[in-house]
């Protein structure tokens, strides 16, 4: 009987079960918030607060323990150098489960965000000048592969015989 398991094998040996784990802790630390299944989100959540609290020893021996679990020395100094003094004055629970609904295609599984706590939407209002610039530069060619210079310039010229005309 499996009493007090609490591992989803999500129908995967030890192996790959232990690579996708991996694989979804380095993104959610590269990228502060990812959408994946909800079960793989609940798992994931166990091991980064784990992952967090051990980073927050901030020590060679707790940095070398991150690294014989999770084997990518960027993730594991981003969780040791940026990601856990953040969460300093926090005793757990770093992370928050968004659900999202269920996913439409293919095996209508339950969809959800997993992100940071502290974690804030990147502002779409706010543009830098080399956005502006950039988006002016690429505007201007679409309008003269389009042709719409020429197409005007009949259209007000035909208008022009009309009105002479009556």
């Amino acid at each position: 009987m499996r009493h007090q398991c609490q591992v989803s094998h999500f129908g995967r040996k030890t192996g790959a079960r232990q690579s996708l784990i991996r694989g979804l802790l380095y993104s959610l630390v590269e990228h502060e918030r990812i959408q994946t299944t909800l079960a793989k989100a609940k798992e994931l959540r166990r091991h980064a607060d784990r992952a967090i609290t051990v980073g927050k020893k901030n020590s060679l021996h707790a940095t070398r323990i991150l690294l014989a679990r999770y084997p990518n020395q960027s993730a594991v100094s981003k969780i040791v150098k940026d990601l856990a003094p953040r969460f300093e004055g926090r005793n757990g629970g770093y992370t928050r489960i968004l659900k999202l609904g269920q996913r439409r295609n293919g095996d209508n599984a339950e969809m959800a965000f997993i992100e940071w706590v502290d974690y804030k939407l990147p502002d779409l209002k706010k543009k830098s000048d080399s956005d502006e610039k950039t988006e002016k530069k690429e505007a201007a060619p679409r309008k003269a592969k389009a042709g719409g210079s020429k197409t005007k310039k009949t259209s007000t010229a035909k208008k022009a015989k009309k009105s002479k005309k009556k």
